[in-house]
């Protein structure tokens, strides 16, 4: 889900994104360990939430008639400097719960790639409910996007592969793919990076949750990919909005994208990248074009682009 430009090791990247994507949110793979719902005075994660609800109300972002896109970027504006981490969703499983029971890792202090997207949306659309914007909201909001039907029902449950988490959420009007739009072309390449790398993912472990993991990436072989080739990205900048979800899709075998961020136009109506990089280590805005920031991803096809809705 969501796997960037530079890494340790391209291949380390990959999982990771995908890790991320399976875990409770898509791509990299960064969250903080798992804690109760609720809500708690004093807290780094709650103080965020309520001071970034209040920015978007006071700017006038946060009703439904301004376009959610825009919302995300301004909380991702806000986020800019807050660290990436790794590997945090699968930190239950690494202390002994079972991928049977995923609990929900929720943070707004540290992001990877993919949480970093669905945080940013999910406190817009807290932000645009009436009321004191609760914990329980941002939260509900998250495993919405996060878990396939918006029902988390355990590791298998997760959208592990960036586009199915498009293609849920599209089907459920979280968010409109328009790579038909932008002339986007089909990639059908079978998904099975998870199962070939069964070793990479504790929740894998557990016989029943691998098939049942397997049985998704067979589903998903009717679902091809609509991506924008890389070399046509510049052709359809212009028709990229602020905001807009994007995918970078590789040619690693068996994935589907090794990267997620917002588009992202500066003042000056340049496109470019608005992400939580490993490579970075925080929340950032890139130097690089889209453009050129895609040209740089090694084994990198394309992009897949999402526009959030309210749903």
């Amino acid at each position: 889900m969501t796997i960037l430009s530079t890494r340790r090791s391209w291949l380390a990247n990959a999982v990771a994104a995908v890790a991320a994507l399976a875990l409770p949110g898509p791509l990299a793979a960064c969250r903080r360990a798992p804690e109760p719902v609720r809500d708690r005075a004093g807290d780094p994660d709650r103080d965020r939430l309520a001071a970034w609800a209040a920015t978007l109300r006071s700017e006038g972002l946060a009703p439904p008639t301004a376009p959610l896109g825009r919302a995300a970027i301004r909380v991702g504006e806000l986020a800019a400097g807050t660290p990436y981490e790794p590997f945090t969703l699968e930190a239950y499983l690494r202390a002994g719960g079972s991928a049977a029971a995923e609990p929900l890792t929720l943070s707004l202090t540290r992001f990877d790639c993919v949480t970093l997207v669905e945080s940013c949306l999910a406190v817009a659309r807290t932000a645009v409910a009436p009321g004191e914007p609760s914990w329980d909201r941002f939260a509900a909001a998250m495993e919405r996007m996060r878990y396939r039907g918006g029902r988390r029902a355990g590791y298998a449950s997760r959208l592990h592969y960036f586009s199915e988490w498009i293609a849920d959420g599209a089907a459920r009007g979280l968010v409109r793919d328009v790579g038909g739009e932008l002339g986007g072309v089909e990639d059908g390449r079978p998904l099975r990076f998870m199962s070939a790398h069964r070793t990479s993912y504790p929740g894998l472990a557990d016989d029943a949750v691998f098939e049942a993991v397997r049985d998704i990436e067979r589903r998903l072989d009717a679902r091809p990919r609509l991506l924008v080739p890389t070399p046509r990205i510049p052709e359809v900048a212009d028709r990229i909005e602020t905001g807009d979800v994007l995918a970078f899709a590789t040619a690693i075998e068996g994935l589907d994208v090794s990267h997620a961020a917002f588009a992202y136009r500066d003042g000056r109506g340049v496109l470019r990248v608005l992400h939580a990089p490993l490579s970075g280590g925080v929340v950032e805005v890139t130097a690089a074009t889209l453009p050129e920031y895609v040209g740089r991803i090694r084994q990198a096809t394309g992009i897949l682009v999402a526009r959030p809705e309210w749903g």
